[in-house]
């Protein structure tokens, strides 16, 4: 097959190109220009649009003595991740830029430029594992070290996508990785992984957030209204965040106090103890399957969060609608964020939280 090895310049995306050569593919390395100016977003080791990893990704490409181009996908990056990120936070809710950036970016524009091309398939780092089915369906699965497994930013994926998609890692730890891109004296085989937001320089989510929205000053307030302290910008909390809220005085009970909720037109921010976050179930809209959507009751797990752990959960499709019934209870959980389905280890499709439901609603 005539591959596109996307490189992001570290160790997991060099490491999937070499074996989609070593596997006889016709692969050709592609490393993703996100940023017309990309010391803009970051620089350094931290992120995956750098020039730094502009330069990481040319020199892996030069090892695996493959051929390598720099596809501008700036416009594409700030219309529907960046610009997509600004305005979910300015509705109160908290989405996921990664999980964004697989489906519209890597998944879709880079695909559809790639089979545009004449290219079969597009192979990328991401820790998952594709298996075909008895019936010919493409399965996505976890990774089997589950300590970096991806498939919960990768459960977007849609089934056609699937079948040009290429996960050469899956089936590998991370550890294993590093000692083979080592050995094939591949320069990044010891760089750091990537972290947070690639298009936040520093790091700073609500500073980042200030920056480009303003301030729209509001109240932090407690369960009885009570005015605790004023604050420059909803946006810079999240659902079930602690840490930051700068209240000075404790509570009653002295326990610590969680966001509770954010009203964005007032910029209300209400702040509570922990168990006002359990959440026992959830609605979700705007669903994405990976093979066949359920057409009935499916006992399944969910998982609601890139690196949270999974749920025992019921879930019920109606159309566009997915309900989701946990039989535990979740804490933190907040609109905007991605429910992914599982089926043992096998993904079945994602939703976006549009609504939960506390136990102490019921």
């Amino acid at each position: 097959m005539r591959v596109v090895a996307a490189m992001s310049g570290g160790v997991d995306s060099a490491v999937a190109a070499a074996r989609a050569v070593d596997a006889g593919h016709d692969v050709t390395g592609v490393h993703l220009a996100l940023s017309r100016n990309p010391r803009s977003y970051r620089s350094g080791a931290r992120g995956c649009c750098s020039i730094e990893d502009a330069g990481d990704a040319r020199r892996a490409a030069d090892q695996l003595g493959i051929p390598f181009y720099v596809w501008d996908m700036s416009e594409e990056f700030a219309d529907n991740v960046v610009d997509d990120f600004i305005a979910e936070y300015s509705a109160g809710r908290t989405p996921n830029p990664c999980l964004r950036c697989n489906e519209k970016i890597k998944f879709a524009a880079v695909l559809d430029r790639a089979l545009a091309l004449g290219f079969d398939a597009v192979a990328t780092g991401h820790y998952a594992q594709l298996e075909t089915a008895a019936d010919g369906t493409i399965e996505m699965h976890r990774a089997i070290d589950m300590g970096k497994d991806q498939s919960y930013v990768l459960g977007v994926l849609t089934q056609d996508q699937l079948a040009h998609s290429l996960f050469p890692l899956g089936d590998t730890t991370k550890d294993v990785v590093r000692v083979e891109a080592a050995r094939r004296g591949i320069q990044v085989a010891q760089k750091p992984d990537s972290h947070d937001i690639c298009f936040i320089p520093d790091g700073d989510n609500a500073g980042w957030l200030t920056e480009k929205l303003g301030p729209k000053p509001g109240s932090i307030v407690d369960e009885d209204g009570t005015v605790l302290r004023e604050h420059e910008g909803a946006y810079a909390f999240t659902i079930g965040q602690r840490r930051g809220l700068r209240l000075g005085v404790p509570a009653d009970d002295g326990k610590p106090r969680f966001v509770l909720d954010i009203e964005p037109v007032s910029g209300t921010v209400t702040v509570g103890p922990r168990e006002q976050l359990s959440v026992d179930s959830l609605e979700g809209i705007k669903p994405l399957w990976c093979g066949a959507a359920p057409t009935e009751s499916l006992d399944c797990t969910v998982q609601l969060r890139a690196h949270g752990e999974e749920h025992r959960a019921t879930v019920v499709v109606d159309g566009s609608d997915v309900r989701v019934e946990l039989h535990d209870p979740a804490f933190g959980i907040a609109p905007g964020q991605a429910c992914v389905i599982y089926d043992g280890t096998r993904v079945v499709g994602s939703a976006t939280i549009s609504h939960t439901n506390r136990r102490v609603d019921a």
